[in-house]
């Protein structure tokens, strides 16, 4: 499990109010050489929930399309979206089954059901629902910006803003996060949809943040 909390990545979930707000860097290194700068690692899964990535990406991949298959054939039979317990339960088993032989990755699943949830969850299938969430290389900068200034009932504006500054200082201790950042809302009404990059770009410019 050693390798997989070096592996470098940023990746953070957190909810606010009915929303949840996901976010990552996006830079994949292979020991110190930077191999993709822009890698994705936010994904949706469903039209109301989204995962992101950390470890072999070969691994997580596979993981994020059986994910897909699983809970778009969920809404199919039964005409509702899978509940987000049940998804990060689903996930939690699928690594538990591997844990001998495992999936080196450190996963987040995030969405809206009844209410916003975040899900970490571990090579090993454990699962943790919290009210925000961090994995990868960076997380203990990612930890440290939000034990200070995170509010459960933040509004969307500023919550957006909270995630974008705390991959932004992970960026500028941890040599394996950087590049861009990939944001994602997951609205009670509206459902997945990733912020733009402009966007982005221009909330750090707000933020008076480092690129």
């Amino acid at each position: 499990m050693d390798d997989v909390l070096k592996t470098g990545t940023t990746t953070v979930g957190i909810t606010a109010g009915d929303y949840v707000i996901m976010g990552t860097d996006s830079r994949a290194t292979m020991g110190n050489f930077i191999s993709n700068k822009n890698a994705q690692k936010l994904y949706q899964i469903d039209n109301f929930a989204g995962m992101t990535i950390a470890g072999l990406v070969g691994d997580a991949q596979v993981l994020v399309r059986y994910m897909k298959a699983e809970m778009e054939l969920y809404r199919v039979q039964r005409k509702i979206n899978m509940p987000l317990d049940a998804a990060a339960t689903l996930l939690s088993n699928m690594l538990n089954q591997s844990k001998y032989y495992p999936y080196m990755v450190q996963l987040l699943v995030g969405g809206f059901d009844k209410k916003p949830h975040i899900f970490s969850i571990d090579a090993a299938g454990g699962s943790v629902d919290d009210i925000y969430a961090s994995t990868g290389s960076g997380s203990p900068f990612v930890y440290g910006v939000l034990e200070a200034e995170y509010q459960p009932n933040m509004k969307l504006d500023d919550a957006i803003d909270l995630v974008v500054k705390s991959i932004s200082v992970s960026k500028q201790r941890d040599s394996a996060s950087g590049n861009l950042l990939q944001v994602a809302v997951i609205d009670p009404k509206k459902g997945f949809y990733y912020l733009p990059e402009e966007e982005v770009l221009s909330r750090i410019k707000k933020l008076k943040l480092v690129l």
